[in-house]
């Protein structure tokens, strides 16, 4: 599928002179920007992680806290684009990782 298919594409690294994003607080305001197109359309978004690292707390940031407050089904609007397999494993391993955080959360509503 190409990202003309995709109702906003965000690219992850916008600076071609950082190689490396790696702190929670600069993933925010691309998390803000991302969890404002899923409120306010229909469509799906593409994330580019073209020529950029990320490190594990970048993409809890990013992509955990979404999943926490939404569900692991939010993922079927997203789609990544140009991850590398380092990435890739970051990303993986943060999915399954909130994605069995969002349950547990789920099956103790209302326990007191």
């Amino acid at each position: 599928m190409s990202t003309a298919a995709f109702e906003s594409t965000f690219k992850v690294n916008p600076d071609p002179t950082i190689y490396t994003l790696g702190t929670r607080c600069a993933a925010i305001p691309l998390r803000e920007q991302v969890e404002s197109a899923l409120q306010n359309t229909d469509g799906d978004i593409c994330l580019d992680f073209s020529g950029v690292m990320v490190t594990h707390g970048f993409m809890d940031s990013l992509l955990g806290v979404l999943i926490l407050r939404y569900g692991p089904s939010l993922l079927e609007r997203i789609a990544f684009k140009a991850c590398s397999e380092d990435v890739q494993a970051v990303l993986q391993f943060v999915v399954n990782t909130r994605a069995r955080g969002y349950k547990g959360l789920s099956n103790n509503v209302g326990v007191s």
